[in-house]
């Protein structure tokens, strides 16, 4: 890829940033009109669940897939096709006749999804090289996760207050097709050096380890272990299949060469750390301040902007602290607040409380905003330029994929707690493992950032490159060992 001008390259910074902005403020715009969505279409939890879990699987499941293709046919053609199906699948979820349609057309959104994030995030790595740029691109684009969080709670509330839920898929159309008009005129194609062949069956593994274990963790509460156990048994077989398979292809949908780097690896524990913690966070934050405390779904998400705001503005500084020191201290920072604050859920049970539920939302969106840079900045910072799509792929994927673990498992057990008890009465009590839940996920932040972010950990990283590359792809792709 040439150099371009650094207004080029802001542009191409903007037009990706586009892309993540629609995807993510469909995601918390939609935490906050469930309780709209359960009324008008007779959901249980297990419903609600899925109406989230079924996007981020099928996303989480795909993300690898786009990835590769995308290094191997063309980013800025994936991107664009991304953006088409992502819109159309917005455009149908606003039509949805009934729950189980709703559910489909998230699937097809996720479709369209898988090739917008990763492949942008590739996108943006090709195309800052300097390492110290690229950092700050990443914070940059970190703060707009910030954004949709600070917006989509009150978009989404203004929107459900006075048009209705499904007015809130409408706002991906304009973006979406403003995006595809900016990507064909402005953002240049490149690929990798070496195309990647297909690799169908690492793909069918990982769609079998995904969903059938998401499937076991929501329909356990309801269904019985005897019911879900074949789903478990189905996800621990493909993922033995997984390890078996996958290192005896010469190009594997992920290469498990990746995680003999220890700052990849880290990275990988905690994006499904700090994710977990965010699904879960907003699936019970939604739930009790509109069904529980009785807020519509405005001031619902006006309650969530203590949130928000600290993610957006400690984004890019976790960007600039990643690129001027390294991640160890916004990991550091990241770990303290999201255990901070959930300790103060669990243990003191924070929501009954104005005060403590303020205090323990600003402390999650402190943690959350210094966590996303140090994750992306790690996974494809180690790794070579040439394969950049699936490194970016792979922290995706663990983004999506704690978030759907997140919300199964946390919704699961609020389900358990609740049972059959008034849910006014019963949510604080059911909830409290929830939150304990997610205090562990914070502790993980914490210890596993800390473990894998210092001088030895990068050693190992820097090997890890120099094995993933011959040295002719390596000269191609301009990369010196």
């Amino acid at each position: 890829m040439p150099e371009f001008s650094p207004r080029r390259r802001q542009l191409v910074l903007a037009i990706c940033c586009m892309s993540l902005l629609i995807v993510s403020l469909d995601v918390t715009a939609l935490n906050v009109a469930l309780p709209s969505m359960q009324r008008e279409l007779g959901a249980g939890t297990s419903g609600l669940q899925w109406t989230i879990d079924a996007y981020t699987l099928v996303l989480a499941s795909l993300l690898m897939l786009a990835g590769s293709t995308a290094d191997r046919v063309g980013r800025k053609r994936v991107f664009m096709a991304g953006l088409i199906v992502f819109s159309l699948g917005s455009l149908l979820c606003s039509l949805a006749p009934s729950l189980d349609a709703l559910i489909a057309f998230r699937m097809l959104q996720a479709i369209g999804g898988s090739m917008l994030n990763p492949v942008a995030m590739s996108i943006i790595t090709n195309t800052f090289t300097d390492p110290r740029e690229r950092a700050r691109a990443i914070g940059v684009w970190g703060a707009v996760v910030g954004i949709s969080m600070a917006a989509g709670p009150l978009v989404g509330g203004l929107l459900v207050e006075s048009v209705g839920w499904r007015s809130i898929f409408w706002v991906n159309l304009p973006v979406g097709l403003a995006a595809l008009l900016l990507t064909l005129r402005y953002v240049p194609e490149s690929r990798a050096p070496k195309a990647r062949r297909p690799d169908p069956v690492g793909q069918l593994l990982v769609i079998a380890l995904f969903g059938s274990l998401t499937y076991a963790i929501i329909e356990a509460p309801s269904s019985g272990p005897g019911t879900v156990a074949p789903f478990g048994a189905v996800a621990l077989v493909a993922l033995l299949g997984l390890l078996w398979y996958e290192p005896r292809r010469d190009e594997p949908l992920i290469d498990l060469r990746f995680f003999r780097s220890v700052p990849f690896s880290g990275a990988t524990v905690v994006a499904i750390s700090a994710f977990a913690a965010l699904g879960g966070f907003l699936f019970l934050s939604t739930l009790y301040l509109q069904n529980v405390r009785g807020l519509d779904a405005l001031h619902a998400g006006l309650w969530m902007l203590p949130m928000a705001v600290p993610t957006f503005l400690c984004a890019p500084l976790s960007g600039r602290l990643v690129g001027s020191r390294g991640p160890r201290l916004p990991l550091l920072i990241a770990g303290l607040a999201m255990t901070t604050s959930g300790v103060l859920f669990a243990a003191f049970e924070a929501e009954t409380s104005d005060t403590t539920l303020f205090a323990g939302y600003v402390l999650f969106g402190i943690g959350f905003g210094f966590v996303n840079a140090p994750i992306t900045n790690t996974a494809v910072s180690g790794m070579p330029r040439a394969q950049a799509g699936v490194a970016a792929a792979v922290a995706s994927t663990s983004r999506q994929l704690g978030q759907t673990l997140g919300v199964a498992v946390i919704g699961a057990v609020l389900a358990s707690g609740v049972g059959s008890s008034p849910y006014r009465d019963a949510f604080v009590p059911a909830a409290r493992p929830g939150w304990w839940i997610l205090t562990v996920c914070g502790l993980a932040v914490l210890v596993v950032g800390m473990l894998t972010s210092g001088g030895w950990a990068r050693r190992t990283a820097e090997r890890t490159a120099r094995r993933l590359q011959s040295p002719e792809v390596r000269e191609a792709a301009g990369i010196i060992a």
